[in-house]
């Protein structure tokens, strides 16, 4: 039998009843919450005092869907070591990038809380936003397949605001506990310390397969969405749902979203690894020119605002961090911009040392129940404690709030302001002039948990499919076939061939022609049965606002072009396709076989920013060649130069091209097409490249 059960922050729901194990039979049971169980198979689990686990998947809350405790030892022992298990580096996200700027708030949310920034219209607060991946180390590339972290520190009038999210609005676990166990997957594998930056190998897949809430990520993950162009044209989420309270105490679930100015785009898998070996800090490289040229990144802040009775008729659980609201059920809101405009001045000092914390809110904000959220509000602060030195991170200037600091914490490690007078208490008759409390002080919000104090699961938790199922087929038929090519690739690296059979029988359960096309990838001679599960998915309306090509904006804005000449181009096609590619608001780059400069036709002098042999096709967002028929005739014999234009018809990409560029194509192999547009005819070659040619993609590649 199951009971009703309710709490303060959600909706009515049921406990699962507890399974009883057979007497020392069980090796794996689908727990409540959906996921596998390994039970008295192996070692006992313990904590480092050797104190037996029971259960290693949940972490202990208030209720069903209750807070989580502080009493939970076992989470704190477990979080408290993965925290500190590298020094100084960061475990995840430890490759970053970091830009300062500034957020103007357009309109106000007074009539749901109290927080100055989200009320005073006008106002511009400084920030810091850090772009980074996740699973690889300070010193891996910029462009591999993986989730990328996106967090802003808000320097408020009420102290420091940290919105720490991804680019994915959804994350791989429901509860806090497991997130070692994720990570420790999907590093390097500890007896060999490799791959770096990578998912493709046996531990993560592993991992995944035992664990089906982690089924929706997974599809982000295989998704266009983990290979960006550019971190200036990636999305931003907070994943949790948060709470506005007004002055009332009332309160307002939100979600936060950043939206790209630019839009959205990425690249292809092949041209996101050569773009890695021709530029390991391709993205760091991207933001600093841009930044330090003044094309300065802009992202829309943007919510979600839904109520309790909102929530009631989801049929998801807004608690859970591995679904997301559909814009078509909630609408975004746009309240504000973000605008980035100035390079750290040390990258160590404030990119390296830069301290966030999902516990940083100011006064009118507080948090949900999310399981992991609540996690996450502990990890982060102790993170910092062993990163930084000890607790006295905040007074690093990049930490460090832009109002006054006044309490009575003292001394410890690295200490640098020196507080005065006799008193470091509070309450005191000795300093009447010392910090107390405010009425604008932060408020909590005032909710009545009721329910069983367990390591129990809600089964609202407990469908792992539908969403996954409702985000592909959100998706144009392209990126259906990337996300296809994405897990026969991840999975062709597994070693052990249960593990690939688990994964199809859980892609069974999202898509079946997925399915089927992945097992064809990987060579199976017939489809595993679908995974076991008591909740199979429903079918969703699709979301149009899940997917990156059907939305990506008609501009080149922010994009780049490469452009090949050689002595004797013609200097009349390369100026007029360079003044195109400049009025639609992109950059170009002068490529030829040497540095320096190049003589144009006409016995002018062109700089040159890149030698063909390191500066590939890769690097650009659509390709202009100009050649003189010399240049063309040496260059025929040049391998850089065949794979300039091979990659670039490889990657989808316009190409424009003069006489002498048509026999480099010969060469290479390039049957023309509409993506392939005469030099003479600037306006026809811009309006190409501003999309891939999609069309191409089948002429040029096997896909599954």
């Amino acid at each position: 039998m199951a009971n009703e059960q309710s709490t303060g922050d959600s909706l009515p729901t049921k406990v699962a009843a507890a399974k009883p194990d057979p007497a020392g039979a069980l090796t794996t049971d689908v727990g409540n919450g959906g996921e596998l169980h390994q039970r008295d198979s192996g070692t006992p689990l313990t904590t480092n005092q050797g104190v037996p686990v029971s259960d290693n998947q949940n972490s202990l809350r208030a209720s069903t869907r209750g807070p989580t405790l502080l009493e939970d030892f076992i989470l704190r022992e477990k979080i408290t070591h993965f925290d500190h298990e590298r020094i100084p580096e960061r475990i995840v996200h430890a490759r970053g990038t970091g830009v300062h700027g500034v957020f103007e708030l357009t309109e106000s949310l007074a009539q749901y809380t109290t927080a100055k920034i989200l009320t005073e219209v006008g106002e511009k607060t400084e920030v810091f936003a850090r772009f980074s991946t996740v699973a690889g180390g300070a010193g891996s590339v910029d462009t591999p397949r993986d989730v990328r972290g996106f967090a802003v520190k808000m320097y408020t009038k009420e102290g420091n605001w940290d919105l720490v999210g991804n680019n994915i609005p959804v994350f791989f676990i429901q509860d806090a506990i497991k997130f070692p166990d994720l990570i420790h997957s999907v590093k390097m594998e500890p007896d060999r310390g490799f791959p770096q930056a990578a998912s493709a190998h046996d531990t993560f897949w592993d991992f995944i397969s035992l664990s089906p809430e982690s089924l929706h990520m997974i599809m982000w993950a295989m998704s266009d969405r983990t290979l960006p162009r550019s971190l200036r044209m990636i999305e931003g989420f907070g994943i949790h749902s948060f709470r506005l309270l007004d002055a009332q105490g009332k309160s307002t679930f939100v979600k936060f979203h950043w939206r790209p100015r630019l839009g959205l785009q990425s690249t292809l898998w092949d041209e996101a690894v050569k773009i890695a070996g021709a530029d390991p800090d391709f993205h760091r490289r991207d933001m600093f020119e841009n930044v330090s040229a003044g094309n300065f990144p802009e992202w829309d802040l943007a919510v979600q605002l839904f109520t309790e009775e909102d929530a009631a008729k989801f049929p998801f659980d807004h608690l859970d961090s591995t679904k997301l609201i559909p814009e078509e059920l909630i609408p975004l809101k746009v309240i504000g911009k973000m605008t980035l405009n100035r390079w750290p001045n040390n990258f160590f000092a404030e990119t390296e040392q830069v301290a966030f914390c999902p516990s940083h809110v100011p006064p009118g904000l507080d948090f949900s129940n999310d399981p992991l959220l609540h996690g996450r509000l502990h990890s982060y602060l102790d993170t910092q404690l062993s990163r930084l030195g000890g607790p006295n991170f905040h007074q690093i200037p990049i930490n460090a709030a832009k109002v006054p600091v006044s309490n009575n914490q003292r001394d410890g490690h690295m200490q640098m302001s020196q507080p005065v007078g006799r008193v470091a208490y509070e309450p005191n008759s000795l300093m009447k002039d010392g910090p107390r409390e405010s009425t604008r002080g932060f408020r909590s919000f005032a909710s009545a948990e009721n329910g069983t104090h367990a390591r129990i699961r809600s089964e609202t938790f407990a469908d792992h499919y539908s969403q996954a199922r409702m985000f592909f087929n959100s998706q144009t038929a392209p990126e259906q076939t990337h996300m296809a090519a994405a897990l026969v690739f991840e999975l062709s690296k597994v070693e052990h061939p249960h593990i690939r059979e688990t994964m199809v029988s859980h892609l069974r359960r999202v898509d079946e022609t997925l399915a089927q096309r992945v097992a064809t990838g990987l060579g199976m001679k017939k489809l595993p049965d679908p995974f076991p599960t008591d909740t199979p998915a429903e079918d969703m309306p699709p979301s149009p606002a899940l997917q990156i090509i059907g939305k990506m904006k008609d501009t080149l804005q922010g994009r780049a072009v490469g452009v090949l000449v050689s002595d004797g181009s013609d200097s009349a096609l390369v100026n007029a396709i360079t003044a195109a590619i400049t009025k639609a608001g992109a950059d170009f780059k002068i490529i030829a076989p040497h540095i320096g400069e190049v003589e144009l036709s006409d016995q002018s002098c062109l700089k040159v920013d890149g030698q063909l042999a390191g500066t590939p096709s890769v690097m650009f967002d659509a390709v202009a060649i100009i050649l003189s028929d010399d240049a063309a005739a040496k260059l025929l014999k040049e391998a850089a130069a065949i794979d300039f234009v091979r990659d670039a018809f490889g990657h989808l990409k316009a190409i424009a091209v003069d006489a002498g560029a048509k026999a480099l194509l010969d060469k290479a192999g390039v049957q023309a097409d509409a993506g392939v547009v005469d030099a003479g005819n600037a306006a026809g070659f811009i309006t190409a490249a501003k999309t891939r040619q999609w069309d191409r993609e089948p002429k040029v590649r096997n896909l599954p």
